[in-house]
């Protein structure tokens, strides 16, 4: 492969302004008679849009001509990644539709070796992943990573993660959200939604916040919190989402208006939880848990599994909800693979209930049910909740089963040319685990990082191309 290109920049800021300059490529494949070339001629953006778009110094130097040729560079990089191949173009992409499909998000985890020590969620206080058995971790689920015990701070997992929901078509996740104070774990959990997000935007996939509004009593118990300041620190709160979470490019909003949705009974009464979305503008539109549940401050309710009285009857319920929700302006579906929580056996509380997997059908009629209704939004229950069972990433016991389902309903209910396969699923799990086999290795590592961004522009081929350098060493 050689690659060939010219630079021409006029030295008058004026003249370059306005007749800007351009960059020739030329990409060759091949040798000898095989060789093919293509020539590009790109015009480079003018000195002005260049400063206005990276936020460069007005003057103008050779660092913001660098910054124009490797913006352009980028497309052409991902014809490159094989040689003597030509690139082929799959969009694997969810495609844009009226109704999004997103996953809800646990962003706590904390492992070993990425951090010094297990968090909660790896042990709850009575397992220990230190100790393996038959090549598993001890661990408080019923269902095991098919990544292993993995960091929510991880690069590797997070860009996974991604490009897994990216391929399965799912549009975005629903981040499970403790608020940001320096207290127990929120802050933790808040450094991990951050740390994801801009792989999320590069994946061109949304997001939106679920918060947990449990947080307030127990900053209030705990004496971080005068109970005087609940609503105060509501309304900072509000505005401390707007400023980092609601105003940024890839937060999910409806008519204009940022989701937001609240996890259990809402600590806040109506007419205060209407003071503090009032904080914000423009105002957010509010779901809470399985109803609406405060009249005037929340538009609808979102429907989760209610597992307590077993299968037949969390159907019974969802049903019920389903009925509800024909009454509020806007509502948000559910889909759920089981329920089948660990913590009566971890020794913390009795179990919330069951709901049997049925061999994969549950999560088959839930899902078919969500995107046959006529919520705008569904939410997936949930991408990684390994301690109540209700996960859908890949698993040593289902596979990728409930990602492929997840493929072909997407492409039956919403996006019949949604092109995302089986065999492209097992990619990102592949990266990631080579990625830790060569950690100690600074040449592969940079070479791997190409990965993620040839998958999210659809260059399907020349990621496998790429992995399968790296399978045979």
């Amino acid at each position: 492969m050689r690659l060939t290109g010219g630079l021409k920049v006029s030295r008058n800021s004026r003249q370059s302004s306005e007749n800007g300059a351009f960059l020739t490529i030329s990409v060759c494949t091949g040798t000898g008679a095989d060789c093919v070339c293509t020539r590009r001629t790109k015009t480079l953006p003018n000195v002005k849009s260049l400063r206005d778009e990276t936020s460069l110094p007005k003057k103008t130097n050779v660092r913001s001509l660098l910054t124009a040729l490797s913006l352009l560079l980028l497309a052409v990089l991902p014809i490159m990644a094989v040689p003597g191949k030509p690139a082929k173009t799959r969009a694997a992409a969810p495609a844009s539709t009226k109704r999004l499909l997103l996953a809800h998000y646990m962003p706590w985890f904390q492992a070993k070796p990425f951090s010094q020590t297990w968090g909660w969620h790896w042990t709850m206080n009575h397992y220990n992943p230190d100790h393996v058995v038959n090549g598993k971790r001890d661990a408080p689920s019923h269902y095991y990573p098919l990544i292993g015990l993995y960091d929510s701070n991880d690069p590797d997992a997070l860009q996974c993660q991604v490009l897994l929901m990216k391929l399965s078509g799912i549009d975005g996740v629903i981040f499970d959200w403790y608020g940001h104070d320096d207290t127990q774990d929120y802050g933790i959990n808040n450094r991990n939604t951050e740390r994801m997000i801009p792989f999320l935007r590069q994946a061109g996939l949304r997001f939106a916040i679920c918060y947990e509004t449990q947080t307030v009593p127990k900053e209030i118990a705990g004496g971080v919190l005068p109970e005087a300041d609940a609503v105060a620190h509501g309304q900072r709160l509000m505005q401390w989402m707007q400023q980092n979470f609601f105003s940024t490019p890839g937060y999910l909003k409806l008519d204009n208006r940022p989701v937001l949705l609240s996890f259990g009974d809402p600590y806040y009464k109506d007419a205060q939880w209407n003071q503090i979305l009032s904080a914000v503008q423009p105002r957010p539109l509010y779901f809470t848990e399985s109803d609406r549940q405060v009249a005037t401050a929340a538009v609808g309710g979102f429907d989760w599994p209610l597992p307590a009285g077993g299968t037949q009857a969390a159907f019974g319920e969802q049903d019920k909800f389903y009925h509800r929700a024909q009454n509020f302006p806007f509502f948000i579906a559910a889909a759920y693979p089981r329920f089948d929580d660990i913590y009566s056996e971890a020794g913390i509380g009795k179990s919330w209930g069951h709901v049997d997997d049925r061999n994969g059908q549950t999560y088959e009629d839930t899902l078919a049910k969500a995107l046959q209704s006529s919520a705008s939004i569904v939410q997936i229950v949930t991408w990684n909740d390994w301690g109540e069972g209700t996960q859908i990433e890949p698993s040593v016991e289902v596979g990728y089963r409930d990602l492929e389902t997840t493929q072909r309903l997407r492409r039956k209910y919403l996006n019949p040319s949604f092109s995302g396969t089986a065999q492209d699923l097992r990619l990102p799990v592949k990266w990631y685990l080579l990625n830790k086999k060569f950690a100690d290795n600074p040449q592969a590592h940079a070479k791997l990082a190409a990965f993620f961004p040839l998958v999210v522009a659809g260059h399907m081929e020349q990621a496998r191309a790429l992995l399968s350098i790296y399978e045979k060493q």
